[in-house]
């Protein structure tokens, strides 16, 4: 039976990385923090078939003992400070998680089990001020944010440790990946979250930064089954993993106010620009200054070709049945809450 690791296991690539796993007959660890303030929801229906285990990617020496100790096949680092607005507030913590963590882990790697495979989850923020459209494994970074600059930074030192010391690495340039799981800070979920709380009134208006922003969003269900094929490959190379499709913040708060039954008219532009629900007239979003970046990434849009001809990558969720599918979970959320059923 096979070992796989997983750092960042009680996020949301992590939970559905390691259910999927688990299906491929995996023996499957998952690294938490000491006195961590971890929600473990994401994994409490699988938490009884998974091993959770200290260690700490601030911690050397932690992450020796557990390579050490579990000797994985395969290592899956997911976790990072990993929310883009947080990184301007905390960017040395950023650092130290999100790049010096992946070096971390590649030293335990070295020294305790250098046969282990290792998988970096790399983001599309590293190509920020995008340099073409659309974006491959071959277009030059322009990170906008402590976030994207630290990922650059954990992608090139895997490279680094695949060509230096033969350890079969890879990094995965994972566009915008979302689900029900997402956390409430990411606009996606805020925006699904605060349409179920406005159908229920417990909210009156969205506040919303940028809705010219424009992301590739696919499923991130669909997206952990390509971190364990680029570990299944005969070589270790990285890929761009995305839907080849870009919508904007107004498209996605569109389709998600009308999965809840609001048809949303949009009014004014810039800062004054708001939505307003057709039957009502009410206004139901705003456009606030608080919620835009120091320095904006406009738009992100993958190539994924390389995926699709080597991994046979092919999302099976749409844009649309993925807003659908959040929103119709943060509904059934707040019915079961508020015992509406």
């Amino acid at each position: 039976m096979k070992k796989a690791l997983i750092t960042g296991i009680t996020g949301q690539d992590g939970s559905y990385l390691a259910e999927f796993l688990l299906e491929q007959g995996y023996e499957v660890y998952g690294m938490v923090r000491r006195n961590s303030t971890e929600n473990f929801e994401r994994i409490e229906h699988i938490r009884d078939s998974i091993h959770l285990v200290q260690g700490d990617l601030l911690d050397q020496m932690s992450l020796m003992k557990l390579i050490r100790e579990i000797r994985p096949d395969e290592v899956y680092n997911l976790a990072a400070q990993s929310f883009v607005p947080t990184s301007w507030d905390q960017p040395v913590y950023t650092g130290e998680a999100t790049a010096l963590g992946v070096t971390r882990m590649l030293e335990a790697i070295r020294y305790e089990k250098p046969d282990t495979k290792f998988y970096q989850a790399s983001s599309s923020e590293m190509f920020g001020k995008v340099r073409e459209m659309p974006q491959n494994e071959n277009t030059p970074f322009y990170p906008r944010s402590p976030y994207g600059v630290a990922k650059v930074y954990g992608h090139f030192i895997t490279v680094n440790y695949r060509e230096s010391y033969g350890i079969f690495a890879v990094s995965g340039i994972l566009f915008n990946h979302e689900s029900p799981r997402r956390g409430k800070e990411f606009v996606t979920r805020k925006i699904t979250d605060a349409v179920a709380r406005i159908k229920f009134g417990l909210q009156d208006v969205l506040e919303l930064g940028n809705l010219d922003a424009k992301r590739d969003w696919g499923y991130a269900g669909d997206y952990v089954r390509m971190m364990w094929k680029m570990l299944q490959q005969p070589e270790p190379e990285d890929y761009v993993i995305g839907t080849g499709e870009a919508h904007s913040v107004r498209e996605f708060a569109t389709i998600a106010f009308r999965t809840a039954g609001y048809e949303i008219i949009w009014e004014g532009e810039g800062l004054n620009e708001r939505g307003i629900d057709a039957e009502t007239g009410k206004t139901l979003v705003v456009v606030s200054q608080k919620y835009f970046r120091p320095a904006e990434v406009h738009h992100l849009l993958a190539d994924p070709t390389k995926a699709r001809k080597k991994l046979g990558w092919n999302p099976q969720v749409s844009f649309e049945q993925l807003v659908e599918m959040m929103v119709k979970a943060d509904i059934m959320r707040y019915e079961k809450l508020l015992g509406k059923k």
